[in-house]
């Protein structure tokens, strides 16, 4: 069964902090995702403050991530280059936000750099996901991953 919020990165881009833990908690973890995710990340400030800074993350240091679900883990791309870079293990835990099942992205034993860092994600529709970046246990942002085409 798909779940389908509805939501796409224009909606998310408007939506307060309060919005988005409401979309989180109400969406299941859904499937590991494979292969290449779009990133924007989302700072809950409003849509015209938001789509800056989601631009200008994409632009200069962040544009998605990259998942390899048969072997457990991503790479980040990162720079304006999309160098395929800071890893980290891919798996289910329960959330740092309200304990239900959710895909966690933890970078603890993969990366010397983000090694506090503990990404959680949950299927918001078709191919897109709603996550959280912690850095240990002090929620950082969020951010929005598109993947294009099937997932499998």
């Amino acid at each position: 069964m798909s779940h389908d919020t509805g939501a796409d990165v224009d909606e998310l881009l408007t939506m307060s902090r309060s919005e988005l833990d409401r979309l989180f908690r109400a969406s299941p973890p859904g499937e590991i995702p494979r292969g290449e995710g779009r990133g924007t990340v989302l700072v809950a400030r409003g849509a015209k403050l938001s789509k800056v800074v989601a631009a200008s993350a994409r632009l200069l240091a962040w544009q998605g991530k990259v998942f390899d679900r048969d072997g457990g883990g991503l790479r980040n791309k990162v720079t304006p280059f999309g160098v395929r870079a800071v890893r980290a293990k891919v798996y289910r835990d329960s959330s740092l936000l309200d304990d239900g099942e959710c895909i966690v992205l933890d970078y603890s034993r993969t990366s010397v750099l983000a090694h506090r860092i503990r990404d959680e994600i949950r299927q918001i529709g078709p191919h897109r996901y709603l996550g959280i970046a912690y850095w240990g246990r002090h929620r950082i942002l969020n951010f929005s991953l598109h993947f294009t085409g099937p997932r499998t």
